[in-house]
């Protein structure tokens, strides 16, 4: 019995760790592809197909704000979700925590609800960013809300679904390379497909980890 449980032990260390090790190389390239801006350049990757917008001050400025602002999000996934972190230093918990808030309350999430309005792909594309941006920073209030009343079995099921659609970050462009390796679509007919498959599969999988390991 005992062999067993040390067992399951060793499995549940052995898939964190390959989880943790596949999340810091698409991380990685996410900082990649951040510095590629740094400092300020507006003729470099994606806003190299968005001259149309980069004259326009407020995109622009949303647009930086979101590329450096939103890589700080995705380091909550080492920290906010460890239950050891969470019972040894509650405090560092919190203050972490407070900081994914605001970043995605105040800097991420609303000039992301900018960008999403000039979306590449049409109306579907922008209706998908606007409501993906929206939607983050309500999930993220409502964690907040339920942390303070103390509710903390929804306060970790809202974290989930709001750091399920940070992840889009990284999800969409996954999902990207895939579709073009595999079906060779037109540019436009991609970002539309993304612009929701990047997102919504990540509330799925959310909702079954809720499931699992919050409602059972």
């Amino acid at each position: 019995m005992m062999l067993g449980l040390s067992t399951l032990k060793n499995k549940r260390k052995y898939s964190l760790l390959v989880l943790l090790s596949v999340y810091t190389y698409f991380l990685w390239l996410m900082i990649r592809i951040t510095l590629q801006y740094f400092p300020a350049h507006d003729d470099v990757a994606f806003l190299s197909i968005k001259q149309d917008y980069v004259g326009m001050w407020h995109y622009k400025l949303a647009f930086f704000i979101h590329v450096f602002s939103a890589i700080f999000v995705l380091l909550a996934g080492y920290t906010q979700f460890s239950e050891s972190l969470r019972k040894k230093n509650p405090k560092m918990h919190r203050r972490l925590g407070w900081f994914y808030v605001i970043v995605t309350l105040f800097f991420a999430g609303p000039s992301g609800l900018i960008i999403g309005i000039y979306a590449n792909g049409g109306t579907s594309s922008q209706i998908a960013f606007c409501l993906l941006a929206f939607l983050w920073m309500l999930f993220t209030l409502m964690a907040v809300i339920q942390a303070m009343r103390r509710q903390m079995s929804s306060h970790r099921a809202w974290m989930i679904r709001s750091f399920a659609l940070a992840l889009s970050a990284i999800t969409l462009r996954a999902w990207k390379y895939i579709l073009v390796a595999l079906f060779h679509p037109k540019p436009m007919d991609v970002y539309q497909i993304v612009a929701w498959l990047g997102w919504t599969l990540n509330l799925v999988v959310a909702e079954i980890i809720i499931i699992k390991k919050i409602r059972s």
